[in-house]
């Protein structure tokens, strides 16, 4: 703005700007999940079991394809705010193509390597019946062409978050995530082949590139006056890059490995007992991975420029993880008993229910860790986080084995909680070690960290439903003024009276926004 003395990193990292773009992700998110709960019943019905577990299977390569992105993504993110911040948008060209011809040839090689272990794959490690085989081999052929247009896709929507334009991304994704889980329901009419499901899914991924691509260029025009590669810091990007890969695959081997070992340790029926509540809790991480995904980009502005304005979004978010899951963990530990008995059946949730209460323990534990996970990233420092998994993995299988032999299911959740809980306290030292400015926030939220765990532990011993209602209530009638008094802001308090208003863009953010693209 002209004549404004505001730094254009402080308007990238306002208030404002964070809580629209995080109500923007969460919004994507559960109309994902919602499309998913919607579609996935017909398609089981249509296509039959065995077809779905191959239509799953191509959902899940789309989603895991971070191995070959090499970080990149998340490192074309981080440059792209910094240089936005340091009000060096004459850079940010050469970075964006740059990284989209990288992450292009990535892509390729991938789909190389898919093609060749496709035989492998179909007619030797998975059991597929005789009759689905040439029609699986074919489909994940089709997926190997769509490798390239994957990974780099995920460079497009890298580009986006570092401009703060998480509005485009959501607009995008929710349509690509609604004709991803209906578009093979019409192919069902005419076929129930999985060759044209997949070539569906597959032209969907094709549209939503050509969209991120049009958006790229629609929120910085002078992508497309500027095709170059001059000023792109390749070493950099590649040196963020290879810990982010080294986190992309060690990260999965520890949030999957445990049903292996409860199959291999305990009995397959307790897979069942364990993934359940697993896949329920988890499903709060949409909160989290909305505020640090909308976070992440603006640590890095706010590392390169202003480490008051980069302490200030650690306290934020901070708070708003903590606000938003306290009271859904709360509840889930209270009644999730009850919950998996009206659900599942009074079996499965004898078995389940403590299992459930350990694991919404831990995922609270770890939601509030990642906020000091991204802000060791958006430092610039992904090889800390890295080495601290390569630590965690092998003691975290040892302990997981151990519980799990001699405590069952129930142990296994101890040990996955116990290893998010000794995970996020390191990154909390690692980050305060980088920006020892937060310390008076994290000592704060700390001491709510005690509460909140003390709060937990009380409701999972009281057994008897009338005194656990009781006491919630006694409970959410302190939280909650003393939230609104003593935790939120006035203008915190303001935005809550009408949310929706953030979804209008001011004209100070286009303005400002304009002046970075040109």
């Amino acid at each position: 703005m002209k004549g404004s003395t505001v730094p254009n990193n402080q308007h990238l990292t306002s208030g404002r700007v964070l809580a629209r773009n995080t109500l923007w992700t969460l919004s994507a998110d559960g109309a994902s999940i919602i499309i998913a709960l919607v579609s996935i019943p017909i398609l089981v019905n249509y296509l039959g079991t065995e077809r779905f577990g191959v239509v799953a299977l191509a959902w899940s390569v789309v989603g895991q394809f971070g191995l070959f992105d090499l970080g990149l993504s998340r490192a074309l993110t981080k440059l792209v705010s910094e240089k936005l911040g340091a009000r060096r948008e004459q850079d940010i060209p050469g970075l964006f193509w740059a990284s989209l011809v990288i992450l292009l040839i990535s892509g390729s090689a991938g789909a190389l390597v898919m093609a060749l272990l496709t035989p492998t794959l179909v007619n030797h490690l998975l059991t597929v019946p005789s009759f689905l085989r040439l029609e699986t081999q074919n489909s994940f052929y089709l997926l190997a062409v769509a490798f390239p247009i994957l990974v780099s896709s995920a460079g497009l929507r890298g580009f986006l978050e570092g401009c703060q334009r998480f509005d485009l991304i959501s607009l995008v994704r929710v349509p690509i995530s609604l004709f991803s889980h209906l578009g093979p329901l019409l192919v069902l009419p005419f076929s129930r082949s999985l060759v044209p499901v997949i070539l569906v899914l597959v032209a969907g991924r094709f549209i939503g590139w050509g969209l991120h691509m049009l958006q790229c260029v629609s929120a910085m025009p002078s992508l497309r006056r500027n095709i170059t590669f001059q000023g792109a810091p390749i070493g950099a990007m590649f040196r963020f890059g290879g810990w982010m890969t080294v986190t992309n695959v060690m990260y999965p081997i520890m949030v999957t490995m445990d049903r292996f070992f409860i199959g291999a340790l305990v009995s397959i029926a307790a897979v069942a007992y364990y993934v359940t509540p697993y896949e329920v809790v988890t499903k709060l991480w949409i909160i989290p991975s909305a505020i640090v995904g909308v976070l992440f980009p603006a640590f890095s502005t706010a590392f390169a420029q202003d480490r008051q304005r980069a302490t200030l979004l650690v306290e934020k978010g901070l708070k708003c993880t903590f606000l938003a899951l306290f009271p859904v963990v709360l509840l889930l530990i209270a009644a999730g008993h009850l919950g998996l008995q009206l659900w599942l059946g009074t079996a499965f949730a004898q078995e389940s229910a403590a299992v459930l209460q350990w694991l919404a323990f831990g995922v609270f534990i770890n939601s509030l860790g990642q906020i000091p996970y991204w802000q060791v990233q958006g430092a610039g420092r992904p090889d800390l986080t890295a080495k601290l998994h390569m630590i965690e993995l092998p003691l975290y299988l040892l302990t997981f084995w151990f519980l799990t032999r001699r405590f069952g299911i129930q142990g296994a959740a101890v040990a996955w909680t116990l290893r998010v809980t000794l995970g996020s306290i390191a990154v909390f030292i690692l980050a305060l070690r980088l920006l020892p400015e937060s310390m008076p926030d994290i000592r704060r939220f700390s001491w709510m960290f005690l509460g909140a765990s003390s709060v937990f532990c009380v409701t999972a011993l009281l057994t008897n439903m009338t005194a656990r209602a009781g006491f919630i209530f006694l409970v959410f009638l302190v939280f909650l003024p003393f939230t609104w008094f003593r935790l939120l802001t006035s203008q915190e308090r303001l935005l809550l009276h009408n949310p929706f208003k953030l979804f209008t863009v001011s004209e100070d953010s286009l303005s400002e926004l304009k002046k970075a693209a040109i």
